[in-house]
């Protein structure tokens, strides 16, 4: 399958990404933020990073670019879109995923290596884990405590949207642990936590990263 990499200006992860989605078998495209076209791909990695600086607030302005326009309106028709730490910022600025991602509670930039429990696997992304299984992933951001009101809360928790919590600890204050959420549909998924730097023996803690990628096996199938 073709898997479309976004690079957005100040994006980071972007090579990381392609090298996890080549490491699972697919194709990686790289994409440009300001192209028109999708080309035809079967599946969008928006990547971390920095995406203009995070002026204004993170992914604000990578929300106008040309091609979230193609993003949104795919995602909205049904093509799997993973946001990744910047990414799931763009994806909740595009309002393709409910809630924001603020300051860390501790208003300091975390990285370290950060326990997750898989929560759901009702999403294309998820679909290779079990639920309740726990894997270890990198975790680095400034922004990335995910906020909402609590009936926004409380319908991500009863419509198992909730697609990954933080274990051993809270590292940014996110509200209920959370460190990923899905869209209804479940196509559309944000993880605040790095899975493309756990995809290979001896870079990272492991490759408990690459089944995020291996998702799209449940598409295959389909």
């Amino acid at each position: 399958m073709r898997v479309g990499v976004v690079t957005f200006p100040g994006s980071l992860d972007d090579v990381d990404a392609r090298r996890a989605v080549a490491l699972a078998g697919h194709d990686a495209v790289p994409l440009w933020h300001r192209d028109h076209d999708l080309g035809g791909v079967d599946a969008v990695v928006l990547p971390g990073g920095f995406s203009y600086g995070d002026y204004l607030r993170c992914g604000a302005i990578s929300r106008f670019s040309p091609l979230m326009e193609e993003v949104v309106a795919g995602a909205e028709q049904g093509l799997p879109v993973l946001g990744i730490c910047n990414g799931f910022q763009v994806l909740c600025e595009s309002h393709l995923l409910p809630g924001a991602l603020v300051r860390n509670q501790a208003m300091r930039f975390v990285c370290r290596d950060q326990r997750l429990r898989i929560e759901s696997t009702a999403s294309p992304w998820t679909s290779a884990f079990a639920v309740g299984q726990e894997i270890v992933v990198p975790l680095k951001n400034g922004e990335g405590c995910y906020v909402a009101d609590e009936a926004t809360l409380d319908r991500l928790e009863r419509d198992d949207r909730v697609v990954a919590r933080y274990l051993g600890g809270n590292p940014n204050g996110s509200m209920r642990d959370i460190a990923g959420v899905r869209n209804e549909r479940g196509n559309v998924v944000g993880l605040m936590p790095h899975p493309e730097h756990a995809v290979e023996e001896g870079f990272g803690p492991g490759t408990d990263g690459l089944a995020f990628f291996g998702l799209l096996e449940a598409l295959t199938s389909a």
